[in-house]
């Protein structure tokens, strides 16, 4: 028997766009809704605000960074 799959925030598209698409877009919402690490204050409290907006909870410093993740390489 083949084990089930956990599928995150792809299961609200169901069956359609197909297997590839759904696996990339589920890694980038899973990437963008994790805690981010601050650059002023090195704590794991940054969340996004907007897109390419970042707000410490900690510090409460706001800068801007990608779409999806706080900055650096991908």
């Amino acid at each position: 028997m083949a084990e089930k799959q956990k599928l995150g925030s792809q299961k609200r598209f169901g069956p359609r766009y197909g297997r590839k698409l759904r696996m990339k877009v589920a890694a980038i919402e899973q990437e963008q809704r994790k805690l981010h690490k601050c650059p002023y204050c090195k704590y794991e409290k940054v969340k996004r605000v907007a897109l390419g907006i970042w707000g410490c909870s900690k510090c409460k410093a706001k800068f801007s960074g990608r779409a999806y993740t706080v900055g650096g390489k991908k």
